[in-house]
């Protein structure tokens, strides 16, 4: 039997796995930047409360989530979005009596049943960031920020910023109201896909992207026709924070998206998404997206508290990202050939020293032939390469060679040299 990966998982080989721990590296150093520190939640979650969290009525509750049940009788679910777990965790552990606003990240596996496609897994990572206690258009704004930060630190350029409110609880109401009476007479003209989700939650149709929908709505009511003056100051004051803000990315577009919704129940007020305003075939549309959820956690049984985040997906981002960003860094800095068993012992000492000051060494192996030596060499793409043999070591002398140029150079058989050479061409 023939044993694979499942469908829309993948392996993380060694010359991927350099490229992903670059982007988790960078997503790190971006959310610690702005003062986010990291929380890690269990990959299984109580299922009632995705359900409570994300809504009955969406996709990922109704058809794209991994469900089990424990020895027990525990009905648990793989965690399919970031947020609801760490609002979890927030609620827990009495977070709330941390001092505000209180920020935090995560970089996590996520899994969804749905059909795998190009950036789109079952299994697939999500680096977010979330912010507790400040209602303020600034948080809003800050969110963003990181997530800007973040992508122009991984080299993605020519972005688009859609971004709308929803409004509060209240304004949301009389929104759909009005949203109701609208399609009182239009909603068996929808197509089947979104009669179901109208039926469940109306405003969710609004990012619709069947054509027929799309039409229908072009002249319906809209959220932010309903905004109170609560929202409608916190809309007007993010507005011209997010203006002034995006002039420092000189390569990002801002597009106000009045039917910009998002796809989980939890969002109020401020919604965003972050997408390349060109995109190849391979690409999804929106690399980064989040928004304000103020009701949330009082939802899920905590104390009312004002919240704000975005999550991106990995695979999305490396979709959108330029090889020529990676370069060779993870590759085998410098390759050691030993030709006897003492030589092989004293260039371990040496190799050792280095990898102390971070060089990457691979010490080859002492049993094989010189010439296969050298052709591992080649093949892992070794940057240098080192020949220690009897000569050598009776020389106090060695020859480090750069095997693009073919450059070699002769310097005495000691770590100060052999390390001040390499830090020189590095």
């Amino acid at each position: 039997m023939e044993f694979k990966a499942p469908r829309g998982t993948s392996d993380h080989l060694p010359e991927l796995k350099y490229n992903w721990n670059k982007i988790e590296r960078i997503a790190r150093e971006t959310a610690r930047s702005f003062g986010y520190n990291e929380i890690t939640t269990p990959v299984f979650e109580q299922t009632g409360l995705f359900k409570r969290a994300v809504g009955e009525g969406t996709d990922v509750i109704t058809k794209e989530m991994y469900n089990l049940t424990d020895l027990g009788g525990n009905e648990f679910t793989l965690r399919p979005e970031g947020t609801a777990p760490v609002c979890r965790a927030f609620v827990e552990h009495g977070m709330h009596n941390l001092p505000y606003p209180l920020r935090l990240f995560y970089i996590e596996p996520m899994f969804r049943h749905e059909r795998p496609q190009s950036g789109r897994m079952r299994q697939h990572h999500q680096f977010g960031v979330e912010i507790f206690g400040d209602n303020s258009p600034e948080a809003d704004a800050e969110i963003i920020l990181v997530g800007l930060t973040y992508l122009k630190k991984l080299g993605i350029k020519n972005l688009r910023l859609r971004l709308n409110s929803i409004g509060n609880k209240n304004s949301r109401e009389k929104f759909r109201k009005e949203f109701l009476d609208y399609f009182s007479t239009k909603k068996n003209d929808l197509p089947e896909i979104d009669k179901k989700k109208f039926d469940v939650n109306p405003i969710r149709i609004l990012d619709s992207k069947e054509k027929i929908t799309m039409d229908l709505i072009s002249n319906s009511p809209k959220p932010i026709e309903f905004l109170d003056d609560e929202s409608k100051k916190h809309w007007d004051k993010l507005l011209n924070i997010i203006n002034k803000m995006i002039e420092q990315f000189n390569d990002v577009n801002l597009t106000i998206d009045h039917n910009l919704v998002r796809g989980l129940d939890y969002y109020s007020m401020t919604v965003f998404e972050i997408e390349p305003a060109s995109r190849s075939e391979k690409s999804q549309a929106s690399i980064l997206s989040g928004g304000r959820y103020d009701n949330l956690i009082s939802h899920i049984g905590g104390p009312d508290t004002p919240a704000a985040g975005f999550g991106s997906g990995i695979e999305r981002i490396m979709i959108s990202m330029n090889e020529g960003f990676f370069g060779v860094d993870g590759l085998p800095y410098l390759t050691i050939i030993s030709l006897s068993s003492e030589a092989w012992t004293k260039t371990n000492i040496l190799a050792n020293r280095l990898r102390e000051k971070n060089i990457v060494v691979v010490n080859s192996s002492a049993n094989k032939s010189f010439k296969s030596q050298m052709r591992y060499a080649n093949q892992i793409k070794s940057k240098f390469l080192m020949v220690v043999g009897e000569n050598e070591l009776n020389n106090d002398e060695i020859e480090i060679k750069e095997l693009s140029s073919g450059i070699a150079t002769k310097i005495k058989f000691n770590f100060e040299e052999i390390y001040s050479k390499l830090i020189e061409n590095g």
